[in-house]
């Protein structure tokens, strides 16, 4: 198999890739994102993980690059970002407890050697039930925000007051397993 190298610093993604238990690299990219929506949500999440696997496969002779974007989008032109401080992650949970919001996620291949790039995007919407100010302040005292888009998570304490998906679980959780499965079949790597 050809070695894959994960562009990314996320904590969550490389535990993803860890529980199929697949070799792979960490290269963290340093390509700016784009943080606002000039099209569509769609076309930004792609953007951001083709820019991210290809400043990681510009360093490289060989191997297969995987890049991916996550976003929280409530609708028009209103995302939610990795919170910058426990201020704004506060902020931002109360904003998305008052309805259903969509966490879209770009993924991007790149196989170096080739060239061949897929780009392609996973959308799961996302139900809360609503904390009380001190519910959210004894949940963060457990899980920083700071490292997640949206700034709350699905797989630990935030279970509690996620009642219900409709999508891929793992997408919210930062990177599509089956999509990226289905991609990397295109790039004769199997994931099982």
């Amino acid at each position: 198999m050809k070695k894959l190298i994960l562009a990314s610093g996320s904590a969550q993604r490389r535990k993803l890739l860890k529980l199929l238990d697949v070799k792979f690299t960490v290269i963290r990219s340093d390509a700016p994102e784009l943080s606002k929506i000039k099209t569509t949500c769609e076309d930004l999440v792609k953007h951001n993980a083709l820019i991210k696997a290809r400043d990681v496969a510009s360093r490289l002779k060989k191997g297969v690059v995987i890049g991916a974007d996550t976003v929280v989008y409530l609708g028009g032109k209103k995302l939610i970002l990795k919170p910058k401080s426990l201020q704004e992650a506060k902020r931002n949970l109360k904003l998305l407890f008052r309805r259903p919001q969509w966490v879209l996620t770009g993924v991007a291949v790149i196989d170096v050697e080739t060239g061949k790039e897929l780009v392609e995007y996973e959308k799961t919407r996302v139900y809360m039930e609503p904390l009380t100010d001190a519910e959210i302040d004894r949940y963060y005292e457990k899980m920083s925000p700071l490292d997640k888009a949206g700034g709350f998570d699905i797989e630990g304490r935030g279970s509690a007051f996620i009642h219900r998906i409709e999508g891929c679980y793992t997408n919210v959780i930062g990177l599509p397993m089956a999509r990226l499965f289905e991609m990397l079949k295109k790039f004769d790597i199997s994931l099982i």
